[in-house]
Parts: C-alpha cells; sequence; structure tokens
C-alpha cells in the first residue's frame, strides 16, 4: 500500500509529515493550472478529496500543519480585461463536506473552537448556487461599484456590466440603510433562460454554451456591457462584506435585511439546531434540484450567531464559521488513448490522460490528470482501457477507473518515465522524505537547466500572486523563451534594452505591434517597484506559498535582511536557521527548502540579478497601537478561556508576531496549564510569562 493510499488514522507522525508535503505541493500544482495557467488537470471531486485527507492529517497532527498548507490559499486569477478592485474585506473560499460525519465533525470542531461543549448552537442552511460570485458596494443606499471575486483580495471591475442586471437594486430600498455596504451573492442563469439563449445563438451561427455557470460567467466578463445586457443574469444575494452599520445579530436576519433591500433571497434557505437539521435540508434539496430552475452544487452550512461567526474567524483560506456540503459527480465511459507527461515548477511529472472526447456533464472532455504512477498502478489503468471519467462540480474532469470487464486484448500497462522528456534527458528520481520514506512523487533532477522547469519558474514569476506583469502571458512568455529573449527573471526587466539593441525588434514579431509593445514595456517598468512579499513569492522557492511569503516578509521587514538571513541560512548559520524556524509556522520543510535554494550558487546569482533591476519595498507595519503591537508571543499549554487558534489569530490581529519557539528575541510567552520546555526556556531567557488570564487583561 503506498503512502497515498494509507488511511489517515494508520499514518504514523513521520508518515503524516510526509504525506502533507505531497498534498502541498500537489495541491500548489493544481491551484497554478486552475487559478493562473486556465489549464485545470483535476476535477473539483479529485481536488477536494486532496483537500479533505489534508485537513484530516492535520486535525490528527496539528504539530505537523505546514506554512505553505492548502488550508492557507485561496484564489481566482484576475483579468488584464478589468480593472483591479481590491476587497475590503477578503472574499474566502469555502470547505468541503462530502458525507455525513465530514458536516459532525464541522460541528464538532465549532464547538471545540469557542468552548461550547453542550450548548446548542443554531446554523443555517442555503442552497449553494453554481454561478459567478460578485460583490455590490452601496453609497447613500446606491450601487456605485461592483467587481468578481478574483483571488478573494481583489476582483475584477464589472460595475458597467451589473448596472445590467434587472433584478440587482440601483438604490436599495428602506429607510435604516447603512451610510456604505458590500453585498455579495451569485450571479446565475435560470435554465429556462439558458435553454432559450442557447436556441437563439445557435439559429444565428453564434457561439453557445456549455451549461449555465459557463454562460453566466461569461456574460457577465464582458467588455461590451450591451452584449451584458442582452442575456439572462439574475442574482441572489446572501452575504456582505465592509458595513458601516451591522445587518442584525444572526445570518437568518441579515438575510431577512438584504430582501428590505430589494435582493432575491434563495427561499430554500433555512435555520436549523443541530446536525439532523443539516442533513436533511441536504438530502430535501438533493432530491428538489432536478425541479430547481437554475443549479446548484451543494448546500452551504453557516453558523447563524455573526457574533460566533467573527470569533471563528478564518483560517488561511477559508471562514472557521461555514461548510458546503457537494453533491456527488456526474460520470461518463470512454477510451483511454494515451498519457501524455507534464513538468511542473519544481519538476514534478504528472501524467495526463488524453481521452477519446465524451459529454460529461454538459461539457467535452478530452484530458483528465492521473496524478502520480502510484494512482495510476492502484486504479490498474492500462493504455487502451474503457475508463469512468467524472466532472465534480461540473468543472474539471478525473478518472475514477478502468472498466476491467472491458479491457482489451491490445491494452498496455504504462511504464511511468525513468528519463525526463526534456531535452536534456536528464533523470528521474521518486522523492524520498528527509526520514528516508518514499513519496509518490518523481521528479526531473535537471533543477533550472531543465526547460521544462525554467519556463514553469518563469510563468510562476509574471502570475497574477507574483510580480502580476500585465502583456506577459504564457503565450508571449514561451515565445520570448524559446527565441532567447528571457531565460531568468531579470531578463524581463532588460527586454526594453534588449529590444533597443537587436536588429529584430519585438513589433516586428508576428503579432506584436508597437502599441502592445509599448505597453508591455510600461507594464514591465511598472513592476520595479514590488512589495517583499510578492518578491519572496515571486522566487519560487519549494515550500513557500503566498501565505509563507508574507510570513517571511513580516518576519524580516526589508529585502535586505531577508536574503542576508538566507544567505547565513544556506551557509548552515545556527542562529539564523533558529530565527527563521521560530516564525509562526516556519517548519523544518521551509528551512530546508530556502537552505538548498540560497546554496545554489547558480540560484543565488539569478535572485542577485533580479534583485538589482528592482525597488522591494518594506513590509508593511503592523499595527502599532495595541499594547502588544510589534511583540513576539509564543502560547504554550492548554488555554481554557481561548483555544490555540483563536489566541493566534487575536495575538496578530493587534500587531503582534506570533512565534512557534521561545528565544532570546521572544517578548511575551503566554503559559496556560500543561506548558513544558517552552516555559522553561522563557524562564531561563529572562522572557515575560503571562498566564492566559493575565495576557487577557494586557489585551483589553
Amino acid at each position: 500500500m503506498s503512502l497515498a493510499e494509507t488511511p489517515v488514522e494508520s499514518l504514523s507522525a513521520e508518515a503524516a509529515a510526509a504525506e502533507l508535503e505531497r498534498l502541498a505541493r500537489e495541491l500548489a500544482e493544481h491551484d497554478q493550472r486552475y487559478f493562473q495557467d486556465d489549464a485545470p488537470l483535476i476535477s473539483d471531486g479529485d481536488y477536494d478529496a486532496l483537500k479533505h485527507r489534508n485537513l484530516a492529517i492535520e486535525a490528527r497532527f496539528p504539530e505537523l500543519v505546514r506554512p505553505d498548507s492548502p488550508s492557507r490559499r485561496v484564489g481566482a486569477a484576475v483579468s488584464e480585461a478589468f480593472a483591479a478592485v481590491p476587497h475590503g474585506v477578503p472574499m474566502l473560499s469555502l470547505d468541503n463536506a462530502f458525507s455525513a460525519g465530514d458536516v459532525e465533525d464541522f460541528v464538532r470542531r465549532v464547538k471545540r473552537f469557542l468552548a461550547l461543549d453542550a450548548t446548542p448552537i443554531r446554523l443555517t442552511a442555503e442552497p449553494k448556487i453554481d454561478g459567478l460570485s460578485a460583490s455590490l458596494t452601496y453609497v447613500s443606499g446606491r450601487l456605485v461599484r461592483a467587481a468578481t471575486r478574483g483571488d478573494g483580495r481583489v476582483g475584477e471591475d464589472v460595475t458597467a456590466n451589473i448596472l445590467t442586471i434587472a433584478d440587482i437594486p440601483k438604490t436599495l430600498l428602506g429607510d435604516d440603510i447603512p451610510d456604505r455596504i458590500e453585498i455579495r451573492g451569485e450571479v446565475y442563469i435560470a435554465h429556462a433562460d439558458f435553454a432559450a439563449m442557447n436556441s437563439a445563438a445557435e439559429a444565428a451561427g453564434e457561439r453557445t454554451y456549455a451549461n449555465p455557470r459557463n454562460a453566466a460567467a461569461g456574460s457577465l466578463r464582458q467588455i461590451d456591457a450591451r452584449v451584458t445586457a442582452s442575456r439572462p443574469l439574475r442574482f441572489f444575494a446572501y452575504a456582505w462584506g465592509e458595513t458601516s452599520a451591522p445587518l442584525g445579530a444572526t445570518q437568518t436576519e441579515a438575510l431577512e435585511r438584504l430582501a428590505s433591500f430589494g435582493f432575491s433571497t434563495n427561499p430554500l434557505s433555512k435555520t436549523v439546531t443541530d446536525v439532523e437539521g443539516l442533513l436533511g435540508a441536504y438530502q430535501d434539496l438533493e432530491a428538489r434540484r432536478s425541479d430547481l430552475d437554475y443549479d446548484i452544487d451543494g448546500v452551504v452550512y453557516k453558523i447563524d450567531r455573526l457574533d460566533w461567526q467573527e470569533r471563528l474567524g478564518a483560517v488561511g483560506r477559508t471562514p472557521r464559521w461555514a461548510i458546503a456540503h457537494k453533491f456527488p459527480a456526474e460520470q461518463a465511459r470512454t477510451r483511454l488513448l494515451g498519457i501524455d507527461i507534464q513538468v511542473g515548477r519544481t519538476g514534478a511529472l504528472t501524467p495526463v490522460a488524453k481521452l477519446q472526447p465524451v459529454t460529461v456533464g454538459g461539457v467535452v472532455v478530452r484530458n483528465a490528470t492521473l496524478h502520480n504512477a502510484d494512482e495510476i498502478a492502484r486504479k490498474d489503468i492500462c493504455v487502451g482501457d474503457m475508463v469512468i471519467v467524472q466532472r465534480a462540480g461540473d468543472v474539471i474532469p478525473q478518472i475514477v477507473g478502468a472498466v476491467a470487464s472491458e479491457r482489451p486484448a491490445s491494452a498496455e500497462p504504462y511504464a511511468f518515465p525513468t528519463i525526463c522528456p526534456c531535452e536534456l534527458q536528464t533523470a528521474v528520481t521518486q522523492e524520498m522524505t528527509g526520514a528516508g520514506v518514499l513519496t509518490v512523487v518523481r521528479r526531473c533532477t535537471g533543477e533550472l537547466a531543465c526547460p521544462y522547469q525554467k519556463i514553469e519558474h518563469l510563468k510562476h514569476f509574471v502570475s497574477r500572486r507574483a510580480f502580476d506583469i500585465e502583456g506577459l502571458g504564457e503565450k508571449q512568455l514561451a515565445g520570448f523563451f524559446q527565441d532567447d529573449w528571457i531565460s531568468e527573471p531579470a531578463d524581463i526587466f532588460r527586454l526594453a534594452i534588449k529590444d533597443a539593441q537587436s536588429l529584430k525588434k519585438l513589433k516586428d514579431r508576428e503579432g506584436a505591434g508597437e502599441t502592445s509593445v509599448k505597453n508591455l514595456f510600461a507594464a514591465i517598468e511598472s513592476r520595479r517597484t514590488i512589495s517583499l512579499a510578492r518578491f519572496i513569492f515571486g522566487l519560487g522557492i519549494r515550500h513557500v506559498g503566498e501565505t509563507t511569503a508574507q510570513t517571511l516578509a513580516r518576519g524580516y521587514g526589508s529585502a535586505h535582511a531577508f536574503l542576508t538571513a538566507m544567505d547565513q541560512v544556506a551557509a548552515g548559520d545556527p542562529t539564523a536557521i533558529e530565527d527563521l524556524d521560530a516564525l509562526d509556522q516556519i517548519g523544518t520543510a521551509v528551512v530546508e527548502a530556502c537552505k538548498a535554494f540560497f546554496g545554489e550558487s547558480h540560484t543565488r546569482d539569478l535572485v542577485q540579478r533580479l534583485f538589482d533591476e528592482l525597488t522591494v519595498l518594506e513590509a508593511e507595519a503592523p499595527r502599532a497601537d495595541t499594547a502588544v503591537a510589534g511583540k513576539t508571543v509564543v502560547f504554550t499549554g492548554a488555554l481554557e478561556r481561548l483555544t490555540r487558534d483563536e489566541a493566534k489569530a487575536q495575538a496578530e490581529r493587534l500587531g503582534a508576531k506570533v512565534a512557534s519557539s521561545v528565544s532570546k528575541k521572544t517578548d511575551i510567552v503566554v503559559a496556560g496549564p500543561g506548558a513544558g520546555s517552552k516555559l522553561k526556556t522563557a524562564a531561563e531567557l529572562g522572557v515575560r510569562i503571562l498566564s492566559e488570564d493575565e495576557w487577557i487583561a494586557l489585551i483589553g
């Protein structure tokens, strides 16, 4: 049995650490494919299953939670075609539940976090509309801006298009309206309207859509608002972001207020008092799903009390107070024609199934991910097999398994390559953890000498969450790379100089005009000044995702301090390694990854050449108006009035740095019953030690 097949309850701590590393890496690759490259290789259901396994392991081994954990990420890229709109309150992504046990676990986690024990809690169950999320900002009751969700922090300005949707009020109804409020909900198309729209388009010889969700997304994100106005878009309101005045004490009251403002809210939403009520609502909606005039792909459960929602807060990419219970996936059968290999940014080889085209859930599927060699063996898949394909959430395809009884005599087992398909023909090795446990990952050993890895590093560098260089998309980047105009990140910022010195100008390249080249150079120049977090994330260090990059930026403050510290880490300086490891949620994997990355002279020179082209801003200063602002705090022992997660989140909101270990740089140790070695170390170093009550008194 491979590590990926081992049940969570059977994992040892060592095996769990290795599995979390695999999951972080695999999910990061799929996030990039889906959110940044628009080329997904994994289904919603498959993605959710990986994420669910990650969360289950983290729940069993909380001390092993990684700084690059998939539970800390959220995102979808912002298009170049629309202006960027920052969200005052992030639009987070929901965790998923797939079974009654998952729902029970959700309620249990909430009660444990809030220390409610036997206290009953009220929850809402709301249909999960399968459309496109939108945010509407009203000032003095008037709609002034509308945006898509984007990456959760920054969305796309679609105000002109939203104004064409009939059931979105341009002016809010009623007298008791907050001076400023941001309403959130889902733009969708009803089934009857979708059928009529597609029929009219087909008759006119125009493009038709595969399903209502795609139609809604395509319609809302039109450059010409007149096209949007011609589409039958509708809107359900279900949430809010920034608001100058509260909407009520509960989710139920808030939804009633939204309806009073003139919004459509879903009439099938209900309030329940226990898990049985949630599951009953799920079964009811699943039974009614086919009769509804709009698509739903699950049920969203939320804690009803808004003060409890605020206390629960969010962890990484998801709120603790809500979860989506997804419906089962649709399936179809088709023939597996072949298997291709794709090489990712970190050299990981991913097998991709080439399928005889088949329609699943109204969409034609030609490709599906097979994840890794172990997955192919576990599912006993041969080239030529009849396979079962599903599209969980009506989005991305996956292969469930082969139909063994229909295997043709010509079917051949797939031999996973031992040589990278790159031009270097470098060896492929099976990755091993530091403890000597083989993982499911096969990796090209060519590092940045491998052209596939080079180009993937460059794609990562210019991606939305990294340097976000408008006009330098995957196609343009591949062309520049092919022509040897760009081979490393620093080359991007020398592109204008190279163009001036070259006999063949960029404007003479096929499809490139003088205006587009001028705009590209302007976009590149605009990114010469970059935040420290984006700079770190853009480097593409293994295990350093967006959240970890932000942690490192806050921890070191400036690029000079960060690079100096990383050089010391690479040199094996014990103090520098201790300081890095002491940052909250920074563990051995990140320390070793930074050590390896900056310890390679070729890579370090590459970073220096890039740094010489840039102005890297210092990290944003934390809050300075609280009693613990700027202090480094360590929590140890069992807290009784607050949970550990709540205490840490609270400290960070107040401007403190939360560390995982005690050092001479620690300012405060908050010690509860059962505090052990950390308390002893704090006493030896003369660090200020507070009880939980003293901590609560200090922060007010």
